[in-house]
Formats: C-alpha cells, sequence, structure tokens
C-alpha cells in the first residue's frame, strides 16, 4: 500500500525505489545508524528491519557487509561489555559473587530516565557522574534539574566545568581527574587504559601529555579510593588496582572468557577484536538460524497543524560541548535558537523566515513544554517535519517520551505547534 508507506515516512514511492536500485546492485552493504533511528517511539522496530533488509540479500557474516551502530564516544559500547549496565545478567553476577564473596544484587538499577523519575521521586539520595552533563544533556530539561535539586549530594567526576555543576541538592562535590590524553602516573608506573569501538575492536590508550595539576587523580583511583574507604576490607584488593590496571583486566578476564589473555593481547599492534557471533553466522536463537522480525506499521497521523520536530547538532559542536554558533553543514551562521522547516510549512502557517517563534510540544502525559524565542530558518526538510539543535530544543522532550523497548528518550519524534512570538 504505498500510499501508507508514503504518508507515514514522508517519503515518495520513487525515493524509495531509487533506494532499493541501489541497494539490489550492491555486492556488499553496510548499513550505518545512529541516534536518528534510535532516539523515536519505535526506533527498536526500525533497526530491527534494517537487520531484516541485511539479512535478505545474505549481508550480515561475509567480508564488507553487516550492521553498524553509531556510536559517538569511544568507550560506549566497551562499558556495557564488561558489565556496565542496570540490569545485571545472572551469570555475570553469580561469577562477581564466586570472585569477590559478596552478595550480587538482584534487583535491576536504573537507565538515564528511570534514573531522572528516581531522583524527583524521593528515590534516589546520592548522585555521581563520571563525566557526562545530565541537565543539558537529557529530556525535560526543567523536571531534570529539578530531580538533581532534591538529591542530598551529587558527586561529578569532571575534566572540566559544565552547566550541571551548578545544579545539585543539600551538598555538592566537583572532583577533577586526569583525562585520558594526560600521563597516569602510579606505583606501577605510566598506566594504559583500553578502549573498545563501535567494531567490538579493542586496544589500549596511553596519555601522552603531562598532567594538568599535580593532585590530579584517574578517574580509576577516585573511585577506588572512596570504595576503599567506604566498605570494609576484603576483597578486592582496592589499592592493588589503582597500583597497577593490568591487575583490572585480570579481574575482567576472570569473570568475561571473551577477554583471555587480555594483557596479552592488548601489547598487539592494533590490539584484538572481541568475538561476535553474528559475524562468525553464528545464530544463538532458538532455531539456531538468524531470525526475521515482524511489526505492524504505527500510525503517526498528526493532527491539523502539528508538527514532527528531532533535534539535530551543528557542525561547532561534540554533545552539549558548543565551540561555536555556526553550523557550516546547513549554513546557519551566528544563533542557534532556531527551527529549520520546510517552505510550504512556513507559507501555510504565513509566516516567513526570521520570523521569530514559540514551540510548544505535546507529550504522552498530557503536559504541555515551551520554547520562547526561536528563529524560522526555511530548510529542505520533508513537508511536515521540523529540525531545532539540541540540547536548547531538549525542553520539549517529555520525560515519558521513550523508545518501546529501550526507554531511549524520543528526540526525534517531537510532536509540536509554532505559534508567532
Amino acid at each position: 500500500d504505498w500510499e501508507t508507506i508514503e504518508t507515514q515516512s514522508g517519503l515518495r514511492s520513487s525515493q524509495i525505489q531509487e533506494v532499493a536500485d541501489i541497494y539490489l546492485q550492491a555486492k556488499s552493504v553496510i548499513c550505518c545508524w545512529a541516534m536518528g533511528l534510535t532516539q523515536h517511539t519505535h526506533g527498536v522496530a526500525t533497526i530491527q528491519f534494517v537487520v531484516n533488509l541485511l539479512l535478505m540479500r545474505g549481508n550480515i557474516g561475509r567480508p564488507g557487509a553487516g550492521a553498524c551502530p553509531v556510536r559517538g564516544h569511544s568507550n560506549v559500547q566497551g562499558n556495557r561489555t564488561v558489565g556496565i549496565n542496570h540490569h545485571l545478567p545472572p551469570a555475570f553476577g553469580e561469577k562477581m559473587e564466586k570472585l569477590y564473596d559478596f552478595k550480587a544484587p538482584t534487583t535491576h538499577g536504573y537507565d538515564v530516565v528511570e534514573a531522572i523519575k528516581a531522583m524527583n521521586d524521593g528515590r534516589v539520595r546520592v548522585f555521581m557522574a563520571l563525566g557526562g552533563n545530565l541537565v543539558p544533556a537529557s529530556p525535560d530539561t526543567e523536571l531534570t534539574a529539578a530531580a538533581l535539586e532534591k538529591t542530598e549530594l551529587a558527586i561529578h567526576v569532571a575534566t572540566k566545568l559544565n552547566r550541571t555543576h551548578l545544579v545539585h541538592g543539600k551538598q555538592a562535590l566537583i572532583l577533577p581527574c586526569l583525562g585520558r590524553t594526560e600521563i597516569d602516573q602510579q606505583v606501577a608506573g605510566p598506566q594504559v587504559v583500553t578502549v573498545e569501538d563501535s567494531m567490538g575492536d579493542v586496544h589500549a590508550s596511553e596519555g601522552r601529555n603531562a598532567p594538568a595539576g599535580e593532585q590530579l587523580l584517574s578517574e580509576t583511583a577516585i573511585v577506588a579510593n572512596i570504595a576503599a574507604a567506604t566498605l570494609p576490607p576484603g576483597k578486592p584488593d582496592w589499592r592493588g588496582f589503582v597500583a597497577d590496571y593490568a591487575t583490572i583486566r585480570d579481574h575482567i578476564e576472570k569473570v568475561l572468557p571473551i577477554f583471555k589473555d587480555y594483557n596479552a593481547r592488548i601489547a598487539e599492534p592494533g590490539g584484538f577484536s572481541l568475538k561476535n557471533t553474528a559475524r562468525d553466522r553464528e545464530w544463538i536463537t532458538g532455531t539456531g538460524k538468524a531470525n526475521f522480525t515482524v511489526a505492524a506499521i504505527p500510525d503517526l497521523t498528526l493532527p491539523p497543524g502539528r508538527l514532527r520536530l528531532m533535534t539535530i547538532r551543528s557542525h561547532d559542536q561534540y554533545n552539549t560541548t558548543i565551540y561555536g554558533n555556526d553550523d557550516r553543514y546547513r549554513g546557519i551562521k551566528g544563533q542557534r535558537t532556531v527551527i529549520l522547516l520546510n517552505v510550504a510549512d512556513i507559507a501555510n502557517r504565513e509566516m516567513a523566515a526570521s520570523d521569530a517563534v514559540t514551540i510548544t510540544s505535546f507529550g504522552p502525559d498530557g503536559r504541555e513544554r515551551q520554547v520562547t524565542g526561536f528563529t524560522i530558518v526555511p530548510y529542505d526538510i520533508p513537508e511536515g517535519c521540523a529540525a531545532a539543535y539540541f540540547p536548547e530544543a531538549n525542553p520539549l522532550v517529555a520525560i515519558d517520551s521513550v523508545a518501546a523497548g529501550s526507554n531511549t528518550p524520543v528526540s526525534k519524534l517531537i510532536e509540536i505547534e509554532i505559534s508567532r512570538g
């Protein structure tokens, strides 16, 4: 039903056919995606359909082909691989219990959205961040700030100051730390950390620059020293972890077999690749084969006069760090509080380029959220769609507007209206 497909996708059938022809003629295909897919209500299903597309022509498990989620930070994937997970896998917990003689928690922790809600409800008393800029980076900016202000203690381990450091509850600590580019000198000598990239490749990373200050500690030292000062004596040897990070990797290897010979392998040029079952065509499924996924087409019809807004980033920006107000990607100079609109949507509202507008969003909780003082910029964007910069437009994202199956904030499908002023 092309009419339904065109209405729901915002694309013409000819455009879809053109892309399909390119795909059919390609010998090998890699599909890449980032937050443009994940930050949707139906982001999980969308990515499952990307995998379906790859499987249809055997583009998984052979050279030059596959699925490639693009991540912005060097170790986002690596954190999850070594067990930083608010849903503790039972097998991981059992190995930790045997190794360190303690009882692992059986209840789940919080993701970012649930953590914000828990702080707002008074269920979290202490917030500790290893880097990050929670308030502007998160959805529902005002609610997130109010939630953080309800804590009894906020601790920030950081290499530089940011806006979140200005928002806290009864007490707050800022603990400066070494950056990854700085020399990390410990008892055993200069230390290396390891990084896993989006391709599942792990390599060593060693700082080369002199530390910014003599009293700076590494993140590892700060966390281990807090643990040593707080917990009763016993396992593990926190001070030993700080003295030589290779000891930490030895312990990771004991819990996670995929890191066998960890320290030896990172000493090799370029490091090593972690096992990837899909790449090796080992299907960990009930059938022992690759499985296709099905899902119903969602109804994305909007009430008259409303648009779908997505948050975007400029060229002069890295996450919440804004280096300048220009965006050479899109030809925008000297301003960030802008809303990019299709010329037809501008004309239909009897508005014009450079008009000042208020943007109102409509969340699942029934509340209306607003940002003011935004300027219209005509742009080549599908009719019915709009775009504004992150984090300036984050106040429009409702805390309860999340992707089904992942709980990722929906920053690419915000229902809005615009009005003059």
